[in-house]
């Protein structure tokens, strides 16, 4: 399945490629609140880190400007004959940026890397039996039943270089550490690292041995991360930079009344939510309830639903450019429970007689844990709903800090409940299932971002019949069960459709995908 199934055009994002052919060549400089936190493409599954390494390192299968799947490494792929699984034909004179040549064992080497233990992107292949090396140019992935998403599932899935890894001792990925790959790049793509200075400027350029059909014009690309949003304006209205993702919906009438600049505006696939320490026995940063977690009693998850006010939050930061979220995935989206499409109304009485019910007449206090550096307004979000759950009797003690610490304190489970934003990287319903919903079990590969450790034994069960069903309307009716099931146990609090705000100079001319993710080969300067 594909993006093609995705109806809603701001979704799709706007296509605005122009061909580099006859154009000067230029130097590009560009920001983004959130510098990626590592070089290496299986140590950290996160948009940041995804986005700006398939500027470097490719797989088999890619998302061209409209997001459908296309071919990469792999220059053609087909479902097994006679077993359940997927045969792809790997492309043919295709080099590594240091000149080894690329082949099957690479494949092979980079699936056993992705999918150990110490990778943050093994659930990826939890539908995988095994892999086959077929000859040096043809690799199967076997899959424990029919997996139709299979290559829709993995465009994120990059591929080392064996050779390269095993003799810098990047055998395995650095999550939580470092290697030689965590700082140092040997990829197949269209760029290439020239210099790494974490957290203050990266610089790529063209990879001239690339396989594929240059159409941008860029001779060097300077990255800088900013994370203070009134700097990053600065730098782009005063010309250091060309380029910046995103900027505050506040500044949006600023920049387009400046000559020379222009606002590029979508919805991003990515659906911002609460979630909660299902599994913790008590609250971490509560002073005044010991001993227990509220938030394992359904009736004060459902009351932290009721205590939010979208509309308010909409009206205050978002200007009117979000739409509520009434599940994991936007409307659109495939196997979007279109039976299930209605959130939790406003409703603070309603809160109070829930938390009354539960045991809670004049609420506790706990602990919120957000980013200030990951999602549009995140911290001023987490803010807002502070005050609205204050409203209801939920007092949250609010922490922010940078992504780089947000995500190892969460894996820590240092949290009571956190915010999160999940876009489907298969533009499909099971997505969000695999990793936010099903009970975390490393051995099968499932659960890896359930950071508070949410779990049901009907939504376990359905998950396997979701990703093997070919009937669309069988199919559908299991995914609605899990909506139905995790909107009734409050599983998470889904908020809104994260918008996309991108602002660069009118002679800049680029793509804006509906996963947020920036490419450099689709960059002209004029």
């Amino acid at each position: 399945m594909s993006i093609q199934t995705f109806k809603r055009s701001a979704l799709v994002g706007t296509a605005l490629l122009v061909s580099a052919a006859g154009a000067s060549a230029e130097s590009f400089k560009w920001a983004s609140n959130t510098d990626p936190q590592t070089m290496d493409p299986h140590a950290v599954n996160s948009a940041p880190v995804l986005s700006f390494l398939n500027n470097i390192y490719e797989g088999l299968v890619r998302r061209n400007q409209g997001m459908a799947i296309e071919g990469s490494l792999a220059e053609s792929w087909e479902p097994l004959d006679g077993e359940d699984g997927w045969r792809f034909y790997l492309r043919q004179g295709v080099t590594f940026q240091d000149g080894s040549a690329f082949n099957a064992e690479d494949v092979m080497f980079s699936y056993q890397r992705a999918s150990s233990e110490a990778a943050d992107v093994r659930s990826w292949f939890a539908p995988v039996k095994e892999v086959r090396v077929v000859d040096d140019y043809t690799v199967d992935f076997v899959t424990n039943a029919p997996n139709p998403l299979f290559p829709d599932s993995i465009a994120n899935f990059m591929i080392l270089d064996k050779g390269w890894a095993e003799a810098n001792g990047a055998e395995l990925p650095a999550r939580d550490a470092e290697n030689f790959a965590t700082m140092n790049v040997n990829g197949t793509g269209p760029f290439t690292l020239a210099s790494r200075d974490p957290g203050v400027k990266t610089v790529l350029v063209p990879n001239a041995n690339w396989w594929g059909d240059v159409e941008h014009n860029v001779t060097e690309a300077t990255f800088t991360p900013i994370g203070n949003a009134a700097t990053g304006l600065a730098a782009l209205l005063s010309g250091e930079i060309d380029f910046i993702q995103p900027i505050p919906l506040q500044d949006v009438a600023q920049v387009e009344s400046r000559d020379g600049f222009k606002v590029l505006e979508g919805e991003e696939t990515r659906v911002i939510m609460f979630g909660f320490g299902h599994e913790h026995e008590e609250l971490l940063y509560s002073t005044d309830v010991t001993g227990t977690n509220p938030f394992q009693d359904v009736r004060v998850r459902m009351a932290a639903a009721h205590a939010i006010d979208i509309a308010s939050i909409d009206r205050v930061l978002f200007r009117g450019k979000i739409d509520g979220a009434s599940q994991l995935v936007p409307a659109g989206i495939s196997g979007y429970s279109e039976a299930n499409s209605t959130r939790p109304a406003y409703d603070p009485e309603k809160a109070k007689a829930l938390l009354a019910e539960a045991g809670y007449p004049n609420g506790f206090s706990f602990g919120l844990k957000c980013p200030n550096d990951r999602y549009i307004n995140d911290e001023a979000l987490c803010r807002a709903a502070a005050s609205m759950f204050a409203a209801v009797g939920l007092n949250a003690e609010l922490s922010t800090g940078p992504v780089r610490d947000y995500w190892p304190q969460l894996r820590a489970d240092e949290f009571d409940m956190y915010l999160l934003g999940w876009s489907p990287g298969t533009f499909d319903m099971e997505h969000p299932i695999r990793f936010l919903m099903s009970t975390p079990n490393s051995e099968k590969k499932l659960g890896s971002w359930n950071f508070g450790g949410y779990s049901n034994a009907r939504v376990d069960e359905l998950l396997p019949g979701i990703q093997r069903e070919v009937d669309p309307a069988a199919r559908q009716a299991m995914v609605d069960e899990v909506v139905a099931i995790t909107q009734e146990e409050v599983a998470y609090i889904p908020l809104y459709t994260q918008p996309l705000i991108w602002a660069a100079k009118d002679n800049v001319d680029l793509t804006q995908r509906a996963d947020n993710f920036f490419m450099l080969r689709w960059v002209t300067v004029s």
